[in-house]
């Protein structure tokens, strides 16, 4: 067989994926008869294409290297390029792209190019390449414009985007598509609304971004009516892309009625009785992350086939529900069904965290090389710290960051930071804020952190003084919002916000809710409302009495007050929190659960309480 049959038999093989394996014994076969390091053949440049194509990307920049620069042109460095792009390589794509010959590169190298500046963000490098398309008098292909905008409307710059848009003379559904995400994403659901309505053609994904863009902004019923004219008015089959994108909308905005949709909806087109393992991953995800982990736990136990991916989201909704000691009895299974890998053990670790399981967060630390043959990387050493931190025992904690092999970061040194605040470790909490001030100098958190620290060991003059500095400064604490979703739409409260259309409504519950919190014992805990600047000493009345009056409309407190003045008797409310929850407000929520006989889960930014009955699921630590 003649050197050309080769090349173009390799070529074949690329193009489909049930040959590859077949041209990769030919390579073997090739290498070995010496046939493929001659040059004139261009088997090299043929075999590039294959391992580029199969995301062997090491092995093709091998052959690349192999090849002459005589025998290289414009299609093998494009190759490569695209074949680092495509398989998220985008760092390596940019440097090779940077030792190319500037005159080599067409229009399809642009694409690659492109591609890779929108992964990691690069707008500046894709502003630079623009120009040298049209100093070069490259053409502007629709994929080629398509390519430029997508990094424009990715890094924000739509002023970009809308100009290379309006330059095209013939736009594709992908174009619009792009200009429509874009929109969604920084301008809003309205304007992205504008540009849907206007699009000539649609494609699932516009529909999706579009469904997505309102269960992210809380907009329930907009979503459902689109979600409902897609699948009534469009008779299209929402597939698993689409399914997996509105649940982990659903996730993060807490919408578990338009999840419960999809659940019913998947159940009843599912293939082969069996849920899609993406789609069972997304629901148990999104049932975790709105509160009803026995439910996501159900969908985890009805699930045939189960990968890692799958494992890890189960664990870390456990986790994140202080079910500890239920991760830790799972992991034999999950070890008998996948192998783990680092996510698994940021799971595990973060369980023994919450749950305050230290020994066995030891022994899966210790053992996470040896026994498990993962590196420990610094979400591992975090979640240790964190553990540690939590059980009070501060100076392991501290060694452990000192003896890390890799520099701590700001979420490591945060760690002991707030375990020196609750355990009241002056010297140490003061040391850790140098060193995090010099890694993230405008963390308002952890400045008002250390503040809170010695106001509530008494030190209310180092608390001022401090707060003083950090207002100098311009820093500003963030304010606590928690938000509460009824009747298919998202009430927000900010702490004493009075803005809301009900505020009457809500405040005179309000009231009726402390009269009853102390008739049943409640002591407001002032210790947990700090005043930025004022003068007086801690024991004077009219400051006590202004921090109670600000202790009773923390947002948690007023999203709870308005849910109960909207909701029927002994229905669960589930709010969600951007900040920690305090204590005050902790005490105070698990009275009202048992005095309003409701179940209410709280998410804050660090896991779920779960109030029952006058108790909380974390066991009051957290």
């Amino acid at each position: 067989m003649k050197w050309q049959h080769y090349r173009s038999l390799i070529r074949q093989c690329a193009r489909h994926s049930q040959q590859q394996q077949e041209a990769l014994k030919l390579h073997a076969a090739l290498t070995k008869n010496g046939l493929a390091a001659s040059p004139r053949t261009f088997i090299l440049n043929a075999l590039l294409q294959l391992h580029a194509s199969l995301g062997h990307t090491s092995s093709a920049h091998k052959l690349f290297d192999e090849i002459p620069h005589s025998h290289k042109d414009a299609i093998d460095w494009t190759t490569l390029i695209a074949s680092y792009s495509r398989h998220s390589q985008p760092r390596h794509a940019l440097s090779l792209f940077a030792a190319m010959p500037r005159a080599a590169a067409d229009e399809v190298t642009f694409i690659a190019f492109f591609a890779a500046c929108s992964q990691l963000g690069d707008w500046v490098a894709a502003r630079q390449g623009h120009g040298h398309m049209i100093k070069a008098g490259l053409p502007f292909t629709v994929s080629a414009s398509n390519a430029a905008m997508d990094v424009y409307a990715k890094c924000g710059l739509m002023g970009d985007a809308w100009r290379v848009f309006g330059e095209m003379g013939r736009r594709s559904v992908v174009s619009w598509t792009v200009i429509l995400s874009g929109e969604v994403r920084w301008e809003g659901v309205r304007h992205g609304r504008k540009v849907f309505d206007e699009m000539p053609e649609r494609n699932a994904v516009a529909w999706t971004v579009m469904i997505v863009g309102y269960v992210e902004s809380g907009l329930t019923n907009e979503g459902f009516s689109l979600i409902t004219e897609l699948v009534l008015g469009e008779l299209v089959e929402l597939n698993y892309v689409t399914l997996c994108s509105v649940l982990s909308a659903c996730s993060q905005s807490g919408d578990l009625s338009i999840g419960r949709w999809i659940h019913a909806y998947g159940l009843k087109t599912m293939k082969g009785d069996q849920l899609h393992i993406m789609v069972g991953t997304a629901l148990l995800d999104m049932y975790s992350k709105c509160g009803q982990i026995d439910k996501a736990f159900r969908v985890f136990e009805s699930m045939a086939n189960k990968n890692v991916v799958a494992w890890n989201a189960m664990l870390s909704g456990l986790a994140m529900h202080g079910r500890g000691l239920l991760v830790l009895d799972l992991f034999p299974q999950l070890m008998a069904e996948v192998k783990p890998d680092d996510v698994t053990f940021v799971a595990v670790l973060s369980a023994c965290s919450h749950s305050g399981l230290v020994d066995q967060g030891r022994h899966y630390f210790h053992n996470l090389r040896c026994l498990f043959g993962v590196t420990p990387k610094i979400e591992h050493y975090s979640c240790m710290v964190d553990l540690l931190g939590r059980a009070g025992l501060l100076d392991e904690a501290h060694n452990l960051v000192k003896q890390m092999p890799i520099p701590p970061n700001e979420v490591v040194i945060g760690s002991v930071l707030a375990a020196c605040a609750l355990h009241g470790k002056f010297q140490l909490g003061e040391h850790m804020l140098q060193e995090l001030a010099q890694l993230d100098p405008l963390n308002t958190e952890y400045h008002m952190l250390l503040s809170n620290m010695y106001s509530l060991a008494g030190k209310v003059d180092e608390a001022r003084s401090f707060r003083r500095v950090l207002k100098s400064r311009g820093i500003r604490k963030l304010p606590g919002m928690s938000s509460i979703r009824v009747n298919g739409q998202v009430h927000r409260f900010t702490s004493g916000d009075k803005s809301h259309f009900r505020t009457q409504d809500v405040y005179i519950k309000l009231d009726e809710i402390i009269r009853r919190l102390r008739s049943a014992g409640y002591v407001p805990n002032v210790a947990s409302q700090i005043f930025s600047v004022s003068e007086g000493g801690i024991d004077d009345a009219k400051e006590v009495e202004e921090k109670e009056q600000m202790l009773f409309s923390h947002s948690e407190k007023l999203a709870i007050a308005f849910g109960l003045i909207s909701t029927g008797p002994g229905a669960p409310l589930h709010i969600f929190k951007n900040l920690r929850i305090c204590l005050d407000c902790h005490s105070a929520v698990k009275l009202i659960s048992d005095i309003y006989q409701r179940e209410i889960v709280i998410r804050d930014r660090n896991r779920f309480h779960c109030f029952r009955h006058g108790s909380c699921s974390c066991s009051d630590y957290w």
